[in-house]
């Protein structure tokens, strides 16, 4: 194998078994599990919208003036409590739309520890395949963005709204059991996701009832360590590929996030 890519978020999906599935511009990375392995930054980072040449790459992978037009990349992205759609000042209406304005699904999951998070509805389980999820549970269904980060800051305030990611390389996390935390944080919550009903309407927020999600990620082996690669301090990545978590490529060297360098314009190689 010898392909010169585009750097870009890893896609993700699931088999019938719940095993993760890792695809990078065609190329089915699981099969490259156990192989040494190869990646050259050619010194050139292109814009993942509209393809210039930028010396930095913005938002994971954008030039300066599209990190500060695009929708994608605007603050309410990071913090969807901020979602500014209806107050008709979205960057793109038409995106927001299709983006912002759908149901969107309220969860916990277990990376190594316990999070409450968002994610829209068509996002699943891929959301989950990305942060290194070995379980996960939707807990609401909520009528669009702004509401699902308001249910969010609710609930985040009895349990972490973030992935603690060395935590997460280091291993598979031990069982939770998710139901009973998802009643006991319901429980905690309830005068303020019942605040939210009464501003936005009954329907706003729909408690949906499902299985835990067990996530299978194909690792033959957790570094003990976690050293991380960085192509803007070495454009050579190189070593046994030992597995994939989240974003991540587990090397018997050190780790690299594929998604923080996104547009870095990339030779892959099996050595």
């Amino acid at each position: 194998m010898n392909k010169t890519i585009n750097l870009k978020k890893i896609t993700t999906s699931l088999d019938d078994h719940n095993n993760a599935i890792y695809k990078l511009d065609g190329i089915l990375l699981n099969d490259l599990i156990g192989s040494d392995i190869k990646l050259i930054f050619l010194g050139e980072i292109n814009c993942l919208a509209c393809g210039v040449v930028t010396k930095k790459s913005f938002s994971q992978g954008y030039c300066f003036p599209c990190m500060r037009k695009l929708p994608e990349c605007d603050m309410c992205i990071l913090k969807p409590e901020l979602c500014h759609y209806a107050q008709g000042t979205c960057r793109d209406p038409v995106w927001g739309e299709k983006h912002c304005m759908k149901t969107h699904i309220v969860y916990l999951s277990n990376t190594g520890n316990v999070k409450i998070g968002i994610t829209r509805l068509q996002n699943v389980p891929s959301r989950w395949i990305d942060q290194g999820a070995t379980q996960a549970l939707p807990i609401f269904a909520v009528e669009n963005r702004l509401i699902s980060g308001l249910v969010e800051i609710a609930i985040k305030n009895h349990v972490a709204d973030k992935t603690n990611w060395r935590k997460m390389l280091q291993g598979v996390a031990e069982p939770i059991d998710l139901h009973k935390l998802r009643d006991s944080l319901i429980s905690q919550s309830i005068d303020e996701l019942n605040d939210i009903k009464s501003k936005y309407g009954d329907n706003s927020i729909e408690a949906v009832d499902e299985k835990i999600i067990d996530i299978k990620f194909p690792v033959l082996e957790y570094p003990i360590k976690i050293k991380s690669f960085n192509f803007d301090k070495n454009p050579i990545v190189q070593g046994k590929l030992m597995g994939i978590k989240g974003q991540y490529l587990i090397f018997d060297t050190a780790v690299i996030n594929i998604r923080k360098f996104g547009g870095y314009n990339c030779n892959i190689s099996s050595i």
